[in-house]
């Protein structure tokens, strides 16, 4: 991938790049040159080589009354995007604060405690991962028909940063999955991942969506079409815990089966 593509994708804008490009390979450079190597004007110059000090990425010093511009060390790049990250935490945790100072009165909008069935679709890698995320609010275990190789291709980079999520959360999977190599290999961590696992000995007996079942709770993915469907209602999801048991304890008293890994 090009230089300039990359700097793209970080963020920065077209001025910003070309001024950066500019100069690199220059010592002691002044925004006149640099306006002449990149065709921006001198004013503008000066104002995007601010905002390439204030990233860390450009250092100016000043000589015989003349200011002078040079590249930082090229590893200042890769600061910059750790700045870039912990202002970003800062600045959700903070929008965190503020939105739970609000929450009594958002609750006192919304329909706390009416029982009427709630159905959600979520559509896009996005919309999966938000879907995903609140299984994070399970009360202490949730029951899966999942399998892991399909898990983790439709959502690369979730896993398996969730896992670890889901432990200091306090939650226990308890996982019916297919036999295949990836997910046999992830069930080695259960004990650390805090899951339970069945796997089907027949490899025939396989599928690629996942459906966890938790709190009042149906969620139902589609890995390969990218959707996903959560139910929310009591009824259906105290039933699809019974028959969810009743299959648990089935399948655990069938020999072939592999109970734990």
């Amino acid at each position: 991938m090009q230089l300039k593509q990359v700097l793209e994708k970080m963020g920065f804008t077209p001025k910003e790049i070309m001024v950066y490009v500019s100069l690199l390979g220059k010592d002691n450079i002044t925004a006149t040159e640099v306006g002449v190597i990149s065709g921006i004007n001198r004013t503008s110059c000066y104002d995007i080589l601010e905002s390439l000090i204030a990233k860390g990425l450009v250092s100016k010093t000043l000589k015989n009354k003349r200011t002078y511009f040079n590249v930082s060390n090229p590893k200042a790049l890769v600061g910059y995007l750790d700045r870039e990250k912990e202002e970003a935490y800062s600045k959700i945790e903070k929008q965190k604060e503020m939105i739970n100072l609000v929450m009594p009165e958002i609750m006192s909008f919304s329909r706390v405690g009416v029982t009427k069935p709630k159905v959600q679709y979520f559509e896009g890698e996005k919309g999966m991962r938000e879907a995903y995320e609140d299984t994070l609010t399970a009360e202490n275990i949730y029951y899966a028909y999942a399998n892991i190789e399909t898990m983790h291709e439709g959502l690369p980079n979730l896993f398996p940063d969730y896992y670890k999520r889901r432990v200091k959360a306090g939650i226990v999977a308890r996982g019916i999955f297919p036999n295949n190599k990836e997910t046999v290999e992830r069930l080695r961590h259960n004990y650390e991942e805090k899951r339970e696992s069945i796997i089907f000995g027949d490899q025939s007996l396989t599928f690629s969506p996942e459906v966890i079942i938790y709190n009042n709770k149906m969620l139902m993915i589609s890995w390969k079409e990218k959707i996903a469907i959560m139910i929310e209602s009591k009824e259906l999801a105290d039933l699809q815990k019974l028959i969810y048991e009743q299959l648990w304890k089935s399948l655990k008293s069938d020999p072939k089966n592999i109970i734990s890994v």
